[in-house]
């Protein structure tokens, strides 16, 4: 089975060894390809390195990172070489074949660098600005991936994608993980973070269907919204199911033999 696993900054950072050992447990079974966030840690070093990091607001609501020259530099760094190797460390002590990529190897991700966007500031006003170097995924190849995987790898994909300039950009780790599991039409995108699933009225959504996850994430706040709206876009692309669970449980990939969470399915 092919599974495509994503973790942002925050299960990263209080459950590392709980996710590791958790694909560890599966690592034999299943072809998993692990795409990390660390925006968190990103902006720790980049505050000791004297870079203040910035954030923007879309007018959909969606809060990300703006990537100027400087932020750049600290976030490859950080992703590239701290988090992805400490996460390829950690599962080769726990015995698995592991390597550990950034989307800009092997023309994994290559993505297009936004000249421009629009943001709202804190009174609620769209400005323009300049897109700094964060990039929109155009494609993904997954033949590296699949090579890898096929002769027993674990993969660890960091989310830095590379334009046709050259240029190295910034993309969002769950998009990154929705592309990916899109090429490898995986059986499984799981998109794990630090709460249990999707909250609707203070209750989790267990089950959606690929639309309803899409019009669904219109109405939440910002962080699940994108990750809902990408699980479901991944789904109705052919990637059979999409989960959205807690990274900070004990086995956080036990949802594969016991599904929980927001699951997000055809039927």
């Amino acid at each position: 089975m092919r599974v495509v696993v994503k973790a942002g900054g925050r299960a990263i950072a209080g459950n590392l060894k709980g996710i590791a050992e958790s694909i560890a447990k599966r690592a034999t079974e299943h072809r998993i390809v692990f795409v990390h966030g660390g925006g968190d840690i990103v902006s720790d070093y980049s505050r000791r390195m004297g870079v203040e990091p910035k954030f923007v607001t879309s007018p959909q609501g969606i809060r990300s990172r703006y990537t100027d020259a400087q932020e750049l530099e600290v976030y490859v760094m950080v992703m590239a070489g701290k988090l992805n190797k400490e996460f390829v460390a950690e599962l080769s002590r726990l015995g698995v074949k592991a390597v550990g990529l950034s989307g800009a190897d092997g023309g994994l991700l290559m993505a297009e660098r936004k000249k421009r966007i629009v943001v709202v500031d804190e009174r609620g006003r769209k400005r323009v600005m300049d897109g700094g170097y964060t990039g929109m995924i155009v494609s993904t190849s997954p033949e590296l991936l699949d090579l890898l995987t096929s002769n027993g790898f674990t993969v660890v994909v960091s989310p830095i994608a590379v334009s046709s300039e050259g240029e190295l950009l910034n993309v969002d780790g769950d998009q990154a993980a929705a592309s990916i599991a899109r090429a490898l039409s995986a059986d499984v995108l799981v998109l794990l973070s630090d709460v249990e699933g999707v909250l609707l009225d203070g209750e989790i959504v267990n089950r959606l269907k690929p639309q309803d996850a899409i019009e669904l994430a219109q109405r939440i706040g910002p962080g699940m919204n994108r990750k809902l709206l990408l699980a479901g876009e991944a789904v109705s692309s052919g990637v059979r199911t999409a989960v959205i669970c807690n990274g900070l449980s004990e086995d956080p990939l036990r949802i594969l033999e016991e599904p929980k969470g927001t699951v997000i399915a055809p039927q």
